[in-house]
């Protein structure tokens, strides 16, 4: 292998990664005698005609990479639409849709996902890719069957033996998310103390003494100065009245709107009384009619006398 210097530092950072903080459902593992021949081991997804096996891809890095994409296949025989009889691997991550920041990680999630969701319409063994479209029971039984026969070891390989990272910080979140110490109750309450099992530990700020009831307490407040006086004016137009309601509103208006310069007798805000003058009433009328009625009548008396 004719890898540069740089490429070479990469692949090495990367696969020790691996071995120090695996994904989940895959490893690694290197030769003694040659680091760089790296081989990668995929457990069968669940669910999947593929569950119990556990699949080894090989790796081989050209000086090219990693502008292009290491060779890839699969040394454990397996059925599958994008896998051929040779185990070459037919996905996109390989071909066109290579990237320079891809690597060893990167290829072995995306078989792991092509074990998962197979696409028959790019298929390399045809008969695994018919069977998938057309009768999908058959395609299952002959997967578990090759399987069965190549993929599943008597003993789990011993790179399983290291938890994956997303496993191994599962249950330290837990009893980080779950557990409570109970010294922390009896801080927030006051009370170093730590409860023992079986007591309630006491918190001032959720229950009071039996002793002490809540009570509101009362606030009078004092007027400092004497609360208005209010008047109260009959409905009558008479002059005595209108008077008095003249002084009134002239006492009430000071009050209310006192004035900055001193004001002369007549209030300015007051309007001045208007006159009223007394209606004819109805008696009136009648003796100015009857005073004419008898005068009329007079006359009429002298005239017949005369004749």
């Amino acid at each position: 292998m004719s890898v540069n210097q740089a490429a070479m530092r990469r692949i090495l950072r990367e696969v020790a990664n691996l071995k120090k903080n695996p994904r989940e459902g895959i490893r690694v593992q290197t030769s003694e005698e040659n680091i760089f021949d790296i081989t990668g081991i995929i457990e069968g997804p669940e669910g999947t005609p593929y569950a119990g096996g556990y699949f080894k891809v090989k790796f081989r890095f050209t000086e090219e990479f990693p502008a292009s994409p290491p060779k890839c296949w699969f040394a454990t025989k397996i059925f599958h639409p994008n896998v051929s009889s040779s185990g070459e691997i037919c996905v996109n991550t390989l071909k066109k849709d290579w990237k320079s920041t891809y690597g060893v990680e990167h290829i072995l999630v995306t078989v792991k996902c092509l074990l998962i969701y197979p696409n028959p319409e790019s298929a390399l063994d045809e008969e695994a890719g018919k069977l998938l479209l057309e009768n999908y029971d058959s395609y299952c039984s002959r997967a578990k069957l090759i399987t069965s026969v190549h993929a599943t070891p008597k003993v789990r390989p011993v790179e399983f033996d290291t938890p994956s990272a997303s496993s191994a910080s599962s249950p330290s979140s837990e009893s980080s998310s779950g557990s409570v110490p109970a010294t922390s109750v009896s801080e927030a309450s006051g009370s170093p103390s730590t409860p023992t099992p079986g007591s309630k530990p006491p918190s001032s700020a959720k229950s009071l003494p039996a002793t002490a009831p809540f009570t509101l307490p009362i606030v009078t407040r004092k007027s400092t100065s004497p609360a208005p006086t209010t008047v109260s004016l009959p409905l009558t137009s008479s002059p005595s009245n209108l008077s008095v309601e003249k002084d009134s509103s002239v006492t009430i208006n000071k009050d209310r709107h006192p004035s900055p310069s001193p004001l002369g007798t007549a209030d300015s805000n007051v309007k001045p009384p208007a006159t009223v003058v007394p209606a004819a009433g109805p008696k009136a009328v009648k003796r100015a009619a009857t005073g004419a009625v008898s005068t009329v009548a007079e006359k009429r008396k002298k005239a017949l006398k005369r004749l």
